[in-house]
Formats: C-alpha cells, structure tokens, sequence
C-alpha cells in the first residue's frame, strides 16, 4: 500500500517539476515583464496594420487617450477615498 502511494507521489513530483521547468523556459522573463511588453505592444498599436496610418495613428491616439483617462480615474479615486468624505 506504501509502495503504491510512494509511486503515486514521484509521478505527481515529476509532473510538477516538468511543469515549472517548462515556466521556466518562456525567456526568464517575469510576468511583470511580460505584462508591460504586452501593455507597450497593445498602446503602440503593434496589432494594427502600418500600411493604413490613418487606422494605425488612431488606433494609437484613441488607446492612448484611453489610458490617460484610466491614470487619471485611479488618481481621482485615490484623492477622493484619501480625503474621506
């Protein structure tokens, strides 16, 4: 009964460690890395098509104009749950 739960419990290890090691590949990049390189591709417009640069600048435009107006919600909210009224 031993023997079998001791197997049982190699197998599981093995297959954990294969998988962190196959984390482990993706570039040792963290995930912070990989967020901001996404966040970076997504506001630049790297998804868009270059040859048309009216939907490449707008695109670009209307993302950027979006974050500046997320920044600028999260910076409100801070202010008004700081002053707490």
């Amino acid at each position: 009964m031993a023997g079998k739960r001791d197997k049982d419990d190699l197998v599981e290890s093995r297959r954990i460690l294969q998988r962190v090691s196959q984390e482990a590949e993706s570039g040792g990049q963290s995930a912070i890395d990989r967020a901001a390189g996404r966040a970076r591709d997504h506001l630049g417009a790297k998804d868009v098509d270059r040859a048309d640069w009216t939907e490449y600048w707008g695109t670009r435009i209307g993302r950027s104009i979006g974050a500046l107006f997320l920044v600028g919600m999260i910076v409100w909210l801070l202010l008004y749950l700081a002053k707490g009224d």
